[in-house]
Parts: structure tokens; sequence; C-alpha cells
């Protein structure tokens, strides 16, 4: 069962049939470890062939209401109501993992030692993140949170002077880990 503020902002975005496909994905999700299209097939409680449910099941995740901005944000924006005080500042992690062949940049929120994702793009590439992508996925989220004071913090692939310039016109404040090798001069 989804918490009562996920299903307003879900029930918001999506007709009444999407909503329950929605339901019953999660509840699927949630009680199998290893999951695909065919598989949520077989499990889907429709009484129709399995072709059909496969293609419906393909068709409900390819609408366009279901986007981080259209169903994740309004969620996330009820959530930091809910659980942000504004006394302190927001903390925002960006960062890029590559598990195999599968390369992804993260924007997450800090709560209570852990990281709620905020926005994520998979990347067409192997290896670091190019400017380009980092703005990318930032914008969206700094737009989110334009009416809260927060940080960003990054690791050393964070590092560019670019981003760092880009952010402070962007009236971010951020924290960047440097590699060891970088020499820094003031004016």
């Amino acid at each position: 069962m989804l918490p009562s503020f996920y299903q307003t902002c879900l029930q918001s975005q999506l007709t009444e049939a999407q909503f329950v496909t929605l339901e019953i994905l999660v509840e699927l999700l949630q009680k199998e470890r290893r999951i695909t299209i065919e598989r949520i097939a077989t499990l889907f409680p429709q009484p129709i062939l399995f072709e059909s449910r496969r293609r419906n099941i393909q068709r409900f995740l390819s609408l366009p209401q279901l986007t981080p901005q259209a169903i994740w944000f309004p969620i996330v924006k009820q959530w930091i109501k809910r659980h942000y005080s504004g006394r302190t500042p927001l903390h925002l992690v960006v960062d890029r993992t590559q598990w195999q062949n599968h390369n992804l940049i993260m924007v997450s929120l800090v709560y209570q030692k852990r990281a709620i994702p905020l926005h994520w793009m998979w990347l067409n590439k192997q290896g670091q993140s190019s400017l380009a992508e980092q703005r990318k996925v930032l914008c969206p989220v700094f737009h989110l949170l334009k009416k809260y004071r927060f940080i960003l913090l990054g690791d050393r692939e964070f590092h560019s002077i670019e981003l760092a310039a880009w952010c402070v016109e962007k009236q971010v404040k951020f924290v960047f880990r440097l590699p060891k090798n970088t020499t820094i001069q003031t004016e």
C-alpha cells in the first residue's frame, strides 16, 4: 500500500485505471526479487491473453506521465514540506556510478543518513560524465528546490571549474571534493 500523500499525488497525474495498474505493479515489484516484463505479465491479475497483458504493461510504462518530473517531483515536494523545518539547508549529493555496462548519474537528498533519489539519468557511454550531462541532471532538481536553501555535494568527478562557475551563476552553494593532485591558487 502506498502512503496517502503518494496516492494523492499519483491520482492527480493518472487516470483511475492507470493508478490501479501502478498499484498492482508496485505490489508485484515488492514481492518479486528478479523481475522482467514477461514475469510481470505472467503474474498480472488481468483476464486477457499473456501477450495482451505484456503489451498493456509496456504501453503503461511508456506513458509520458511516468517521468520523474511528472510523478516523482510532486511527491518529493510534499515530502519535503512535511519533513523540512527550514532551519538548516538541505544537502544534495550528485554521484555517478557504473554497474557493468550501465552508467548512471543521480542527484539525491540526504535525510537522516539516507540518500533519497531525486533525479537520475542513464548515460549512453562508459566513464565519467560531461559538464552537459551534469547540468542536464542538476537543472530539474535546482528548479524543484528553488524555494529552499540547499548545498550541493560532489566527489572528485564533479570538481571542474566550469561546473563550479555554473553553480555560482545559479546561486547554488556547493562543496566538491578535489583530487589529491589539484593545486589551488588565490587571486
